[in-house]
């Protein structure tokens, strides 16, 4: 709680000296790494400030030898959903064992070498400086050691602030081993920590109140308090009233103050407790509790705030219908401490089931008998047959050979239509009695409703069967015959048939669908969801609308990761890694046991915008203001919250400054397993406030941005583990605003203004993220109509914040944490960084509205000032899958991208710098260790308002984005410089009726493209048919003739992609790259080029509205026509990509322009161009050199240039500066050259820019006419041919990871099976297999093959063949091997080649051990595949697929985890594991690549 507010005048709180800032770091850093010891992934919570804990807190004394080995997670940590406040206390004796086991090697469980690279990373660059750990850590990696230089980094200084010996010890360790540290200063830092550690000091006392444990309900001074309800009284608590409130009651007013307390009774048997209110105002030391941190609230409360928006007058500063703390308040509000959101650890299917469920109703036109063929492992329907056995006597016939095709075992669903009875004989009934079991079908009548469900071929008992009489009358009623059936996973369904006559109208018809509630797998453990709970399942696909609510139903079945829920999905969830990108879908409980809603209106009414919205918008609100005391909620819903008005929002921290320790907050402020849902403006708004934790927090159902930062001016704030889902435009911003709300609302613009909703509007987000200097730590954003994650930027505060920093600050301010992050069916675009607000007011310069989408660029530095080192932005570990528009969007530099998953986007990634010139000289953007996906397994379902269904690439249907001819590309190249490494592509195919292309080029592009865009180390797996695709005229490209989608290009560095080293690649029309040695890609609309190239950067003036023509001399006849771009701007600007050392020849479509600027741009010192200008002849010229310096707009080193008395002697390139015109062709010659040398990624010298000024003056009636080519005509020049040296193999291209996932500490294997039917051998396939990761063994043999693979370390430990033809006793030898051969903790994959019966057994029991909830009968000539496992958990993950002969062969593939929890893996399983993945994604397994087995 924060310390009573002094009076006027006096002295504040005590703030902690200027080195608690060391202090705190590496505490920090203790905190997460404690974390990790629990078991749990990277932790992030609060970011604690530099004046925070000091040397005498309890953090320091946690006994952390204890806990790294202890299985229990820390108190109140993770596990339990609370931020860390442990009190555990290490003794003099735990200090003393510390202190002898110090120098011993630590076990490698404890903290990995990733982890404490990860962590150095983010946090110890507070301790080094952002530049020095940048450098530090940024090529560093655990596979392979990299040589840096010795720096000094005062570690010793950092020993004395008293740091966790333990901890320090490894980070020292690893810092020796990464070369930065000296044995020397190693060893004087060890001495120093060994006297730390003996110096024995006292544990601080703590407060009575926590001493005691004291459950704030149980305080012997409360006063219980019935008050009843009168909804005219206004309440005050105050005085030093302390109440218990010990039943429902009901005011017009709360009013909580001068030291008055009201704590909710808890009474988990009593009835539950509403208070309802218009309004609840907590300050001057007024206190509300429900529930304690110590003693989370265990029965139910409700706070209902009531009231309509025209009801009274508004409170000054809270406005109506709000519960708020002002000054001097204290709110602690404390529910049941339950799991907020998971994610799903198996694929919940349309049904709950595979293959979706059945339903199917005929009336008039289905005499007969109607069948319904089913697999009985996986409900699907196999074929569906009507047989009219009534009036045709060859109908019998057919359906006795139709029968006879289906396999034994399939099962049976057959139901009269009409009447089946006339023409059906004997043999036929017969036959059904005895291969269906039917009771009934002997003594069939005409019209005699029947229904039957049964397997084929099995007995009598097993066959569910009905009948019913037909007396003529007309209505019978139905027979219905309905049996209930387990597929191989273990999900229950139902099959029903149905026959009969209603009203003289014949009825019949099937359905199938899961039976008993649908169960579903979760990655962790929710035993706190109960019945009666309801929760949310996130949209795996395009649509955000695909998100469905569940209530939860008993499971007594269920084991601690699973729940029953109400209801059948309606589509499709993943849950699972699919080709190598996490896609489970998010499932979150959005039910506490304390709520606060909002009374709500049944419609729309009065002004609440009721012309976008059907239904009542004004809810209730929580606003909190500056000094308050104490503010921490956990375990609390809020539904029917916000109103669409501004400032009224479901949680609001309003203009309340720091409210962490910096702010004098002993406790920190936090909210903590929020769920916010269905709620009318925004979930949390975080305005003017710094340090506040938002954690476990569910926003869902929401209008506007969702977690919001208002100003710009907010900072140090954290999300942590947050899921924002179904994120709705509003009306209250502009860029909250829909289409027709941007176009409807314009009382803020200036005059006739008509706003531009796709440039104004149209940006509502799940995160809002106003300042760049706040954490997002492992949240999610899983549905928005624009964006998931937005980094916009206010060029100056905004708002009530105006003023509280100069101009462009947050532009320059470093990114605070982004890691783990994941972006999922967003509009838009999953994560984008770039743009700002507009902040100035409307006006006739500018008629737009005020915080309208503007433009800006995020350029991160040092202390943001732009004269220190840039301090890259890192993106570490973003997901992001089906994004209609684009994966992410970056606009700036340094911006990295690394270890992160795109898949199913439109778009997956674009990397865009600053159009002309980057504003940050020298940035550049990055992408490395990823993987992209183009068209991934994930097909998705229809519905759900997802708009495009069509064709993928191997024929099946599928969601798409944005339409159904969309070009898809990976990586998109925008302008420059961007860099691409050791990343994966998979599955980029075009289609008949789009392009899909790993990388790709920004479309109808006007701007530069560097050629310094580079790319390396790039694995492109075989589903990939299109590499690089440089678009074509058509729809979407349009003419494909913009300026920058000419000049297209980037350079392969090793070959990975084009397969020739040192390639650049460009489009195949560009005969300014083009040379003899070049080779022409036709499918790519490219080609691959060797040699030197930079860009020509042209500014023309007076006039600046030409198109340039510009021809390199050996390709006179081939010139490249440039617009230019800024059209209207003071100057006119081209920037072509030019071969260096070449001469260009330049001319105009109108009057030569009287003031030209050239640029060398991306030269190196000594490079140079010729180049020939066309002017009139009677021209005269001044020219003049010089350096630009663009950031502070100073020129230097002015140069005239004088005349030449001849072409060659001005292009001599001896250094003068000379000029040449040639009256009698019209040229001007220049030779230019770069003088100065250029930096890493910079487009100018070190100097500034060299330029040259071209100013002619020309008479107004001369005339122009030049010859095409001024130069010597020569061949073209010798280059050397690309072809020459084509790449070697590489073995280290490609993301290093075989999956992004949200839980980046488990590893996977990847697992394909292909079985093999008979009728595909017939077809000429040989060869079934098994493939792990990237080892394929194949199986050229008949029968079953199993192979087993050690669950902990991924290593092959056994294989089998088992010969189902000719073997005898197949089946006992099957059954033999797995109990006997097989250990536990296996994985077991099966694979099948022309299978035959398996001797001596029509049922496979033995496979129950393997994880087929019923045994397997094996179907002849068919195929079967198998991924199972040996143990005694049973893995959501485990896979059978049994199919017929006349189905497709079975295959299946998984990402498999290891080593995971359910496993009960040994300890000494992680040196295996470890060297398992310690070589490449393909090498997990030692053996040979293709080994057969025959």
């Amino acid at each position: 709680m924060r310390p009573r507010q002094a009076p006027p005048g006096a002295p504040g709180p005590p703030r902690s000296p200027p080195g608690a800032r060391l202090r705190l770091i590496p505490l920090l850093l203790l905190l997460l790494l404690l974390l990790l010891a629990g078991g749990h992934a990277f932790t992030v919570f609060t970011i604690i400030p530099e004046n925070s804990l000091n040397p005498n807190t309890s953090l320091w004394d946690m006994d952390h030898e204890r806990l790294f080995h202890s299985k229990k997670t820390l108190p109140e940590t993770v596990g339990s959903s609370s931020p860390l406040r442990s009190r555990s206390l290490l003794g003099h004796e735990g200090r003393k064992s510390l202190t002898q086991n110090l120098g011993q090697k630590p076990q490698e469980k404890q903290l990995s070498c990733d982890m404490l690279l990860k962590l150095s990373r983010y946090i110890l660059k507070d301790t080094f400086g952002s530049s020095l750990a940048w450098n530090l850590f940024r090529f560093y990696n655990c596979d392979q050691e990299v040589n840096l230089p010795k720096i000094r980094i005062g570690t010793l200084k950092v020993v004395q602030h008293k740091v966790k010996p333990f901890l320090l010890h490894r980070v020292l360790q690893l810092l020796r081993n990464m070369g930065v540290l000296s044995e020397a200063q190693q060893s004087k830092a060890f001495n120093l920590l060994k006297k730390q550690m003996l110096n024995p000091r006292k544990a601080p006392l703590k407060p009575e109140k926590e001493q005691s444990g004291t459950c704030p309900e149980a305080d012997q001074h409360l006063v219980p308090w019935r008050p009843g309800s009168d909804t005219s009284r206004t309440a005050v608590v105050g005085r030093g009233a302390a109440l218990r409130l010990e039943s429902s009651a009901a005011f017009h007013s709360l009013v909580i103050r001068d030291g008055g307390m009201l704590v909710f009774a808890d009474c988990p048997r009593g009835p539950p407790i509403t208070l309802r209110a218009r309004y609840i105002l907590i300050h001057d030391g007024g206190e509300l509790h429900v529930g304690s941190e110590r003693c989370p609230y265990g029965s139910r409360a409700t706070i209902s705030l009531y009231g309509r928006a025209s009801d009274g007058a508004a409170v000054e500063g809270f406005g109506q219908k709000f519960l708020g703390v002002g000054r001097g308040g204290v709110l602690e509000l404390h529910g049941r401490r339950t799991r907020s959101w998971t994610l799903l650890d198996k694929t919940l299917h349309p049904g709950g089931l595979r293959y979706g469920p059945y339903f199917s109703e005929r009336r008039w036109g289905s005499r007969g008998l109607n069948l319904r063929i089913l697999d009985a492992g996986t409900a699907r329907v196999l074929a569906a047959a009507r047989f009219d056995t009534h009036l045709r006597h060859g109908e019998c016939g057919r359906l006795r050979s139709f029968l006879a095709t289906q396999p034994p075992g399939t099962v049976v669903a057959a139901a009269v239509g009409d009447s089946a009875a006339r023409s059906l004989t004997l043999e036929t009934r017969l036959l059904l009695r005895d291969r269906l079991g039917s009771a009934h079908i002997s003594r069939l009548r005409h019209r005699q409703p029947w229904a039957l469900v049964g397997i084929l071929g099995g007995d009598q008992p097993f066959a569910a069967e009905d009948k019913r009489e037909y007396h003529g009358s007309g209505t019978t009623g139905l027979a219905v015959a309905r049996r209930e059936f387990l597929t191989y996973d273990g999900t229950g369904f139902t099959v029903t048939a149905f026959s009969g006559w209603i009203k003289g109208v014949p009825h019949n018809g099937f359905k199938v669908e899961a039976s008993n509630g649908i169960i579903l797998h979760l990655v962790d453990e929710v035993t706190s969801w109960l019945p009666g709970d309801r929760i949310v399942v996130a949209s795996t696909d395009y649509s955000m609308h695909q998100a469905e609510e569940f209530n939860l139903l008993p499971c007594p079945e269920c084991k601690s990761n699973q729940v029953k829920i109400d209801g059948s999905p309606l589509y499709l969830h993943i849950g699972e890694v699919i080709d190598g990108v996490d896609m489970r879908a998010e499932v979150g409980l959005l039910t506490r046991n304390i709520l606060i809603q909002g009374e709500m209106e049944d419609s729309c009414y009065g002004q609440n915008q009721c012309q976008f919205f059907s239904f009542d918008t004004f809810g209730g609100h929580i606003k909190i203001l500056k000094n308050f005391s104490s503010v921490h909620l956990s375990g609390v819903e809020l539904k029917n919250m916000g109103q669409q008005i501004l400032g009224s929002y479901p949680v609001h921290f309003h203009l309340a400054e720091d409210v962490d320790e910096r702010g004098g907050y002993e406790h920190p402020t936090y909210l903590d397993n929020l769920a916010i849902h269905h709620c009318f403006s925004r979930c949390v708004a975080i305005h003017g406030t710094h340090g506040l934790l938002v954690k476990d927090t569910i926003g869902y159902d929401t209008l506007g941005h969702c977690f919001f930062l208002e100003d710009g001016t907010e900072q140090r704030n954290t999300f942590y583990h947050n899921l924002g889902l179904l994120t709705k435009p509003g009306t209250i911003l502009p860029s909250d605003r829909s289409e027709a709300m941007c176009l409807a609302i314009r009382s803020n613009v200036y005059g006739d203004y008509v706003p531009v909703p796709s440039t104004d509007c149209m940006a509502v987000s799940t995160f809002w993220i106003a300042n760049p200097n706040n954490n997002l730590i492992e949240n999610a954003a899983a549905g928005a109509q624009d964006v998931g994650i937005w980094y916009i930027f206010h060029r100056v505060p905004t708002g009530q914040s105006e003023g509280q920093y100069p101009e462009g600050q947050a532009e320059y301010t470093p990114l605070g944490v982004f890691y783990n992050n994941r972006v999922h069916s967003n509009f838009k675009a999953g994560l984008f960084i770039g743009k700002g607000v507009k902040t100035t007011r409307a006006n006739a310069e500018d008629p737009r509205e005020y915080l309208t989408v503007d433009n800006a660029r995020f350029r991160p530095h040092q202390d943001a000032d732009p004269e220190k080192p840039r301090v890259p932005a890192v993106i570490d570990g973003l997901i992001a899958f089906k994004n209609n528009d684009h994966g992410a969007w970056a606009r700036g530099g340094d911006i990295i991208f690394c270890n992160s998953g795109f898949s199913d986007n439109g778009i997956g990634l674009t990397l865009a710098s600053d159009g002309t010139f980057p504003t940050d000289e020298g940035s550049s953007l990055e992408v490395t260790r990823s993987i992209f996906v183009g068209e991934s397994s994930n097909f998705g379902s229809q519905g759900g308002q997802n708009s495009y269904w069509g064709k993928g690439a191997n024929g099946e249907y599928r969601t798409l984005p944005r339409n159904k001819t969309f070009p898809i590309r990976g990586f998109q190249i925008y302008d420059g410089p961007v860099r691409m490494s050791k990343c994966t592509f998979k599955k980029f195919t075009p289609t008949v009726d789009r392009y899909s292309s790993a990388i790709g080029f920004f479309m109808k592009n006007s701007w530069q493209i560097s050629p310094q865009n580079n790319v390396s180390q790039i694995l492109m797996e075989k589903s990939v048919g299109l590499k690089v695709f440089f678009g074509r005229s058509g729809q979407w490209f349009g003419n494909n003739d913009n300026d920058g989608d000419k000049m297209s290009i980037f350079h392969d560095l090793d070959g990975s992609v084009t397969g020739y080293l040192d390639t650049f690649v460009g489009r195949a029309d560009n005969y300014l790259l083009r040379h003899p040695g070049c080779l022409t890609v036709p499918r790519w609309n490219g080609l691959m080029c060797t040699g030197k190239f930079a860009q020509l950067y042209i500014q023309a003036r007076r006039p600046e509205n030409l198109t340039l023509s510009i021809a390199r001399a050996t390709y006179h006849s081939h010139p490249l026509r440039l617009q230019g771009v800024n059209r209207g701007a003071p100057y006119q600007q081209y920037q072509p990509v030019v071969m260096l050392e070449q001469a260009y020849i330049i001319q105009w479509d109108g009057k030569t322009p009287e003031d030209i600027i050239l640029y060398p741009i991306n030269f190196n010192r000594g490079d140079w161009l010729h180049i020939a200008l066309c002017y009139p002849r009677e021209a005269v010229f001044q020219v003049v050199a010089d350096i630009y310096q663009r950031r502070t707009g100073m020129v230097h080193s002015v140069k005239h240039y004088l005349a030449a008395p001849s072409r060659a002697s001005a292009l001599n390139g001896t250094g003068e500066r000379l000029f040449y015109f040639d009256r009698a062709s019209g040229y001007l010659f220049v030779h230019l050259q770069a003088h100065e040398a250029r930096e890493g990624h910079s487009y100018c010298s070190q100097q500034g820019c060299e330029r040259i000024k071209i100013m002619a003056h020309m008479y107004p009636r001369d005339s122009w006419s030049c010859v095409p080519n001024p130069f010597p005509e020569r061949p073209a020049t010798t280059q050397r041919p690309v072809s020459q040296h084509p790449a070697r193999d590489c073995t280290v291209c490609g993301a290093p990871q075989l999956a992004i996932t949200s839980t980046p500490s488990v590893k996977y294997i990847r697992i394909q099976i292909q079985s093999l039917s008979r009728t595909d051998i017939q077809n000429h396939l040989t060869s079934a297999f098994i493939k792990i990761n990237d080892t394929i063994f194949l199986f050229n043999s008949h029968g079953l093959f199993f192979m087993v693979v050690d669950a902990c370390s991924g290593a092959v430990v056994s294989r089998r063949h088992f010969d189902t033809v000719t073997g005898e006793n197949t089946a006992t030898a099957i059954t033999d091997y797995v109990q006997t051969s097989i250990k536990e903790r296996s994985l077991v994959l099966v694979c099948s080649r022309d299978i035959a019966d398996v001797m001596g057994s029509s049922e496979m029991p033995i496979f129950t051990r393997l994880g087929s909830a019923k045994p397997i009968v094996f179907h002849k000539e068919g195929s079967f595949a198998m991924l199972g496992y040996k143990g005694q958990a049973k893995p959501s993950w485990i896979k059978v697929i049994n199919h017929a002969g006349y189905q497709k062969a079975a295959s299946l593939q998984h990402y498999v985890p290891l080593k995971l929890k359910e496993y009960q893996c040994p300890a000494n399983a992680d040196e295996p594991l470890k060297f398992a993945f310690s070589q490449t994604h393909s090498e997990y397994i030692s053996t040979e690549a293709a080994a057969s087995w025959d």
